[in-house]
């Protein structure tokens, strides 16, 4: 596979640019225009507090609470490293790989602006991580979404200082031996540095672009699936007529019914005249309910987007302006929001999912129950919807809004926070639920679909069936489910749509 050249501080960063990282070898580079922002903002801070009394927050204050403990200048770098020390914190289990790289990513773009007053060389060096695929071990809990992600972040700005842990090559390293074996020495902090690298919301940022570009897929494959499950339920295709979404006008069911109906026009089922007057909701409203969950990840799509070209930590710093000021813009609440809307959206896509397969096991139109010929000998298809009922209920639980909560911290001085990281690490969740229950679809629909024969369903839906049935056979008598509902999983994961 081909080598991804992103170059940061030209544009802003697209959906696809990104997604592209996840899936493809990525070699970043700092351009020359973000490198001038960067150093004409690091010199106008040196120049700024050179000779000043003012206290600036968190340059040359304590944190927090303590923002009115003024530091002397001999100790502003070490109060940058203590930043670091103190705040690595986290707890839980470890970030996936490939969401510490967003996270790597995202921190690249948002120091890229010169509004942060770091160093170029603490941004090359985050780059110089990323590149060489040196992923700092960073945990799941310790962020309340509010003063930014400040301890996932200072794991992940540890190295920096030949502190903590990376991962290389699967195996965990000290990072002070990687940095010896590429001959990098530590940053110098200077300082802000450290509020820079921990102040900011990258991790929920992180957790939300890879929570979104798997549900993206998933969204594509919830319309397939359920195309297969309507053949195979013999669907009446009256509910997917234009003129019935044309007076409701809702983009996403809109785009659904056209999207189902394209899938199907061509089936020899779908198109049978002799059929019953109405289907079950799972299957009448499909472009309802699939519509407003598309709907809404257009939603959260666009406030991530708009998040992960910004700055996010603080202070801010305006050399062109001749300001530095204290804000709050590494508060979480945009993205707490979108990412427990995220999780109700895509939970739908579970339920609805879940009543098709278990329409399909039902023993209806001509199918014979549970999906398995002797039923009573054979449980056939049974316990592969208990599977998918128990996993919708656990996603029930799940999308209880994190962002509805709140706990004072720092001695009252953070007494609303958006608890969005906790959001984004049980969004993933969802996410991952939302794929096994789809997979038990895929795997009960393709059974039913295969009851049809000889009829067929249209080129689309067979050339689908045709590569699943290759990695997925059909079920003549009772045997393993769990190896075929795994091997569903993967499929959908690596199919190219």
């Amino acid at each position: 596979m081909s080598e991804n050249k992103l170059e940061i501080g030209l544009e802003t960063l697209e959906f696809e640019t990104i997604k592209r990282s996840i899936h493809q070898p990525t070699n970043i580079t700092i351009s020359s225009t973000a490198k001038e922002k960067i150093n004409h903002c690091r010199n106008y801070l040196n120049n700024k507090t050179a000779d000043s009394t003012k206290a600036y927050y968190g340059i040359n204050t304590g944190f927090g609470y303590l923002q009115n403990v003024k530091i002397d200048a001999s100790q502003t770098q070490q109060l940058q490293y203590n930043l670091l020390m103190s705040h690595a914190c986290g707890m839980g289990n470890k970030v996936p790989d490939e969401i510490v790289k967003l996270m790597l990513l995202l921190k690249i773009q948002s120091l890229s602006y010169g509004n942060s007053g770091v160093q170029e060389i603490t941004v090359e060096r985050l780059a110089d991580l990323y590149n060489n695929d040196i992923l700092p071990i960073v945990y799941t809990q310790g962020s309340l979404g509010a003063s930014g992600d400040l301890a996932p972040l200072s794991h992940l700005a540890l190295p920096l200082i030949g502190m903590g842990k990376v991962k290389v090559n699967n195996e965990e390293i000290d990072a002070a031996t990687i940095l010896q074996k590429n001959n990098w020495q530590q940053i110098n902090l200077q300082s802000k540095e450290g509020l820079a690298l921990i102040n900011g919301t990258q991790f929920m940022s992180a957790y939300g672009i890879y929570c979104l570009q798997k549900a993206q897929k998933l969204l594509q494959w919830a319309n397939i699936i359920a195309a297969i499950s309507f053949d195979g339920f013999d669907g009446n295709l009256q509910p997917l007529n234009p003129l019935i979404h044309r007076v409701r006008q809702h983009k996403g069911q809109v785009e659904t019914a056209a999207t189902l109906f394209n899938y199907l026009k061509e089936s020899s089922i779908a198109t049978n005249p002799n059929k019953q007057t109405q289907d079950p909701y799972s299957f009448r409203c499909i472009p309802q309910v699939h519509g407003a969950s598309k709907d809404t990840f257009d939603y959260v799509l666009s406030v991530f987007m708009r998040e992960v070209n910004s700055v996010t930590d603080n202070p801010n710093i305006f050399p062109n302006e001749d300001e530095i000021l204290s804000g709050g813009n590494f508060h979480g609440q945009p993205l707490a929001l979108g990412l427990d809307f995220l999780c109700i959206a895509m939970s739908e896509i579970a339920s609805i999912s879940e009543r098709r397969t278990y329409q399909l096991i039902s023993g209806q139109r001509g199918l014979p129950l549970f999906l398995v010929n002797e039923p009573g000998l054979n449980s056939g298809f049974m316990i592969p919807q208990y599977t998918a009922a128990s996993i919708v209920s656990q996603n029930k639980q799940l999308c209880t809004p994190a962002s509805v909560d709140t706990i004072s911290s720092s001695n009252n001085q953070e007494d609303h926070v958006s608890m969005g990281a906790n959001a984004a690490t049980k969004c993933l969740q969802v996410i991952e639920n939302v794929e096994r229950v789809l997979a038990i679809e895929l795997l009960t629909a393709a059974q039913a679909l295969d009851f049809r024969r000889p009829a067929t369903s249209s080129h689309f839906i067979e050339n689908i069936m045709k590569a699943y049935r290759s990695k997925v056979s059909f079920n003549e008598r009772d045997r393993l489910l769990h190896t075929d509902m795994q091997a569903s999983v993967e499929f959908l994961r690596e199919f190219e749509l």
